[in-house]
């Protein structure tokens, strides 16, 4: 049954590859780069079906001859333990995942309860989440910031795009996903005098960009306002009124954009945000099982609801839902987080092998 819906699967991989041959269906940037996604999503399962098959064949051959020659035995044992790790990989591929793991990411980050301190530490969050972007090849463009006196930020809303169409388990949104959430940091503040360590947060919250076509947005739903951009202390940054406050008013859902310099740029990086918003609240409607998941993201940003640990004076992080533990804080922090992403990615793929096998 398994291989028979393998197949199936090959099959639509090779339809795909005709269909993004054809050039007439470039024309439509949207929905080659739908195909392209679906095209690197089943890559992985026919690379190794592929492989499956070949070592199956190999396997058949070694006990042909294995009664000529007891090294072929010796072979098969081997090509025996391969074809069953191989037929696993195929099972955990086969398991269907968040649909929109290949995508690209929009990433806010927000000072919580910490003051300056906090405003700090969202700024190290920052250049750690565009630090491991960029070892990845990833791109990264911040949308919109607003800074605090002491450097940090308050608020930053960063884009995370990848270079070509990603296999779905090295996508933006499939990695940065579990980055969503509470994070806490412990270290002795620059401001604090005596020494002492301070605790303080940061939240996160991660959505997968939303296309135009995903997302209809009627433009007599949105209130547009325009104003002065201002940076930290109030001191005005650009002579214009270039800033841009879009409300989408059945909604509620408001996001402002004011990083560019120009009206028409902050605009179209609003509604950039908007639509990811917008593509959540569509996804938390039609999904109520998954609703609970993507707003408990960051409800609050309190410490006592942490994901995660930064622990300066032992140079320790800590993830409180997987258990992973590791003494490397200020390699983390300068973009290594793969360990970290791995152990998540790891916990969400044991409980989706669960749930099927319920």
């Amino acid at each position: 049954m398994m291989f028979e819906q393998v197949q199936r699967l090959v099959d639509e991989h090779a339809s795909l590859g005709a269909q993004l041959s054809d050039p007439a269906v470039h024309a439509d940037p949207g929905a080659a780069r739908r195909l392209g996604r679906r095209y690197a999503e089943l890559g992985a399962v026919v690379a190794t079906y592929a492989e499956w098959q070949r070592v199956e064949g190999d396997l058949a051959a070694a006990r042909e001859l294995e009664d000529e020659d007891p090294a072929f035995g010796v072979e098969a044992g081997e090509l025996t333990a391969r074809r069953d790790e191989l037929a696993e990989r195929l099972r955990r591929q086969l398991v269907p995942r968040d649909p929109a793991d290949s995508k690209d990411v929009i990433l806010e980050v927000k000072a919580g309860e910490g003051g300056d301190e906090s405003a700090l530490f969202a700024g190290d969050l920052l250049r750690m989440y565009t630090r491991f972007a960029e070892r990845r090849g990833w791109r990264t463009e911040v949308l919109d910031v607003t800074e605090s006196d002491l450097g940090g930020v308050k608020a930053v809303t960063l884009s995370v795009t990848s270079r070509g169409t990603p296999a779905p388990e090295s996508g933006p949104y499939g990695l940065l996903k579990h980055e969503a959430g509470v994070h806490r940091v412990q270290r002795v503040p620059v401001t604090e005098s005596q020494g002492r360590i301070h605790t303080s947060a940061a939240g996160v919250l991660v959505l997968p960009e939303a296309e135009p076509v995903e997302v209809a947005l009627d433009e007599a739903d949105l209130r547009v306002d325009v104003f002065r951009s201002s940076g930290p202390g109030g001191q005005s940054v650009n002579t214009t009124d270039s800033a841009v406050r879009i409300t989408h008013v059945p909604t509620g859902i408001v996001v402002s954009c004011q990083n560019e310099k120009s009206q028409l740029q902050n605009r179209e990086q609003a509604m950039r945000i908007l639509r990811a918003r917008m593509l959540a609240v569509a996804e938390e409607r039609a999904h109520s099982a998954e609703a609970d998941t993507r707003r408990s993201q960051v409800r609050t940003v309190d410490r006592s609801e942490r994901i995660r640990t930064y622990n300066f004076a032992e140079n320790r992080v800590s993830d409180h839902r997987t258990g992973f533990k590791a003494y490397n804080l200020d390699v983390v922090l300068d973009g290594a987080l793969d360990d970290l992403v791995a152990a998540s990615v790891a916990a969400e793929e044991q409980a989706r092998m669960a749930s099927v096998g319920q």
